[in-house]
């Protein structure tokens, strides 16, 4: 498995841990006041979220880049 490939399903993974930990939230928020630690669960797999998508949205124009070929303008 090569590196974009294994972003892929890594980012993949983590949209789901995303949101069952969202889930998770609002199901401790309806059982009354939940502890920190279940408030600011989502926090990890967002931010890393927001890494593997950043890198998979710039890699087509960082291969294009690569390539050298000539981008229509």
């Amino acid at each position: 498995m090569n590196w974009n490939t294994w972003i892929r399903q890594f980012h993949r993974w983590l949209s789901i841990i995303f949101t069952v930990t969202v889930i998770a939230n609002f199901v401790a928020m309806g059982l009354g006041e939940p502890p920190a630690w279940v408030v600011y669960s989502p926090l990890l797999p967002l931010f890393l979220l927001l890494f593997t998508g950043l890198y998979m949205f710039v890699l087509p124009y960082a291969t294009k880049e690569r390539s050298g070929r000539p981008t229509a303008e």
